[in-house]
């Protein structure tokens, strides 16, 4: 195995960082790494904003479910979906402009995931840790005000970066037949395996550093499916220009 597949394979969440700042120009190398992702026609419609106001730093940890590492990382990204500035394109040469539609709010949104995995697996390279901050869509308006974001642009997640101050174990994945299919989607045997799983899963958590509540992938999974996920959502994407059409 190489030296990329022993890092991508070696990936933890990270939540406690050193009081370290990266070193002059290296977010910079890292963001221009993520860059060379794959991007859908070109459209490259990622916009980050990096935050270093202490005090917006904070309001987005209280956003975020009161999350202290927001705060507390060396550096902290909101990777957004940017519609806005293909818009202006359409505005340039007088054509309409279509971003309203579904596929191309995928687009954006997939740019934006391919963007910021690239930023992780260069960051994580250079010795740092990496936490994403899917919470930021608990409050998606006031994150908005906050960054100033306008119309056809929306916060899809934050990106927490820095010197790691604890080591985790890594967190066990699907067994591969569970996820990788052959010519069609035949999951008669998963369920074996996925006992097998839920059984490491549930060893996991009983033995990883700090504890853990010690439940199943699969309990998991049936908890977050069974409830209401950020209702909100919908209502605040067409209020941002995303109308579903």
């Amino acid at each position: 195995m190489n030296a990329t597949m022993e890092l991508l394979q070696a990936h933890r969440s990270i939540r406690k960082f050193k009081d370290q700042p990266l070193a002059d120009g290296l977010l910079e190398q890292i963001i221009t790494a993520g860059q060379c992702a794959a991007t859908s026609s070109f459209l490259q419609g990622a916009t980050i904003i990096r935050v270093t106001s202490q005090e917006s730093r904070q309001a987005l940890a209280g956003y975020a479910g009161n999350q202290p590492y927001v705060a507390a990382a060396a550096e902290f990204l909101v990777f957004c979906a940017d519609l806005r500035r293909a818009g202006k394109c359409c505005e340039k040469y007088q054509k309409p402009f279509s971003g309203e539609y579904t596929e191309q709010f995928i687009i954006a949104t997939v740019d934006a995931a391919l963007f910021a995995q690239n930023v992780v697996v260069a960051a994580e390279s250079e010795g740092l840790g990496i936490c994403y901050i899917g919470g930021l869509r608990n409050n998606p308006r006031q994150v908005s005000d906050l960054l100033k974001l306008p119309r056809g642009v929306y916060p899809v997640f934050g990106l927490c970066l820095g010197y790691p101050d604890q080591d985790p174990e890594t967190k066990p994945r699907l067994p591969l037949p569970v996820i990788l299919k052959q010519d069609t989607y035949d999951d008669s045997e998963d369920a074996a395996l996925i006992e097998d799983y839920d059984e490491a899963v549930r060893e996991y958590y009983r033995n990883r550093t700090g504890g853990g509540h010690g439940i199943c992938w699969s309990e998991q999974v049936s908890t977050l499916l069974s409830e209401k996920s950020r209702p909100h959502m919908r209502g605040f994407l067409a209020e941002q220009g995303f109308d579903f059409k």
